[in-house]
């Protein structure tokens, strides 16, 4: 379970989900709908949530597992 919870959440996709959730709260505050017909910026938590979303997987692209590095090196010798 350690093991998933480390591959989910390594630094870098933490870092993308803080900056996303930030990024969609400003978002909603900046551009938001005022009217309450849009489903998703017309809520602060929704679009806060979407940012955080976009930030996980934007930050988890650039992630590289370094045991599959290791695997890759050792299967190019």
């Amino acid at each position: 379970m350690k093991k998933i919870l480390i591959r989910i959440f390594n630094w870098k996709a933490v870092i993308g989900m803080l900056l996303g959730a930030v990024a969609g709260y400003i978002y909603y505050i900046k551009i938001g709908c005022t009217s309450g017909s849009c489903p998703i910026t017309s809520n602060p938590y929704s679009t806060l949530a979407w940012g955080l979303i976009i930030g996980w997987l934007l930050g988890d692209t650039f992630y590289k597992d370094p045991k599959k590095q290791k695997e890759n090196t050792q299967q190019n010798i």
